[in-house]
């Protein structure tokens, strides 16, 4: 992976980790680079799975499979903000 790579892959998560933390209800009380963890985790299996669907690579916008990580952000923020929270 180049630098350029890198830079990108955080700059996806950051938005999809957002965006997933927009999609949960109420206060999420987790740290910031937390939700960026998620969010690159979220865009790698989002990918993945639009990939076995057949929905990666279509004409203009992956609108499918940006909302398929999206929702795999979701549902990490929501399990790591209930588990996180206990924790303290």
């Amino acid at each position: 992976m180049e630098i350029t790579g890198f830079f990108t892959a955080i700059i996806i998560g950051l938005v999809i980790g957002a965006l997933g933390r927009l999609v949960v209800p109420g206060r999420q009380r987790i740290p910031f680079l937390l939700t960026i963890l998620i969010g690159v985790v979220a865009a790698i299996l989002g990918t993945l799975v639009a990939g076995l669907l057949g929905v990666d690579d279509t004409a203009g916008i992956d609108w499918i499979e940006l909302f398929i990580q999206v929702a795999f952000a979701a549902l990490g923020v929501s399990l790591l903000a209930g588990t996180y929270g206990r924790r303290r």
